[in-house]
């Protein structure tokens, strides 16, 4: 995937940042789990991987298994959040997660993740990353991404209007979600470039971080 086709400056006042893919690869881990729950199910493996990224397990769940139950879906999803939590070999911070972090202390950001309290912990302690003091996980939503409920919750609890919040994803769900959040949105990754964000990037080394007076975050991108 190409970095950026031109630098880019981003000025906002709040920053929503996705964990899987964007913080945290953990696509090793989300390839076993999910490719042995097609096997269960009969289905390819590669249409259920176009799938999942982004997406709370039990609305992907919905989408490829259409008519089965709301209720069969949520216990295998919580089968699946005990599985993931307790697998977290080759959970590996995305280059320059941790620079990006602490470039972010004292200035509003917060996580807005899919995964649930004990999965994002574990991941971003398994990936030696710090945890957002503001975190929005699957707990605290009722809608799965591509729906905005997260990131508008993110914005609410940091007091900030969505419009002054940026994004960064690294999925279809995710990136749609923050659109849908009217919010601008940074791709992060080869997956992002095809759900055309904002900007893109190959990682989070080519994002550097400006406090500016007035309590504006300014992002020089590329």
């Amino acid at each position: 995937m190409p970095a950026t086709a031109t630098p880019a400056v981003l000025t906002a006042r709040a920053l929503l940042l996705d964990m899987d893919g964007t913080l945290v690869n953990s696509d090793a881990v989300v390839e076993r789990i999910w490719r042995r729950w097609a096997e269960r199910h009969g289905l390819d493996g590669d249409e259920v991987m176009k799938v999942v990224h982004g997406r709370q397990g039990h609305a992907s769940m919905a989408l490829l298994l259409p008519g089965r139950p709301v209720e069969q879906n949520l216990a295998d999803n919580a089968r699946m959040l005990a599985e993931e939590t307790a697998d977290t070999d080759g959970v590996i911070e995305i280059p320059g997660a941790r620079a990006f972090l602490s470039s972010l202390e004292g200035l509003p950001h917060a996580l807005v993740t899919s995964a649930d309290v004990a999965l994002s912990t574990a991941r971003m302690n398994a990936a030696g990353l710090p945890l957002p003091a503001v975190r929005v996980t699957a707990e605290s939503v009722g809608a799965s991404k591509p729906d905005p409920e997260g990131f508008l919750k993110g914005a609410a609890e940091l007091g900030v209007d969505p419009a002054d919040c940026v994004v960064f994803e690294d999925s279809g769900a995710g990136i749609a979600a923050g659109r849908s959040a009217g919010m601008r949105v940074v791709g992060v990754g080869p997956r992002a470039v095809f759900h055309e964000p904002d900007v893109a990037v190959r990682d989070l080394t080519q994002v550097r971080v400006e406090a500016v007076a007035g309590g504006e975050i300014r992002l020089h991108i590329g």
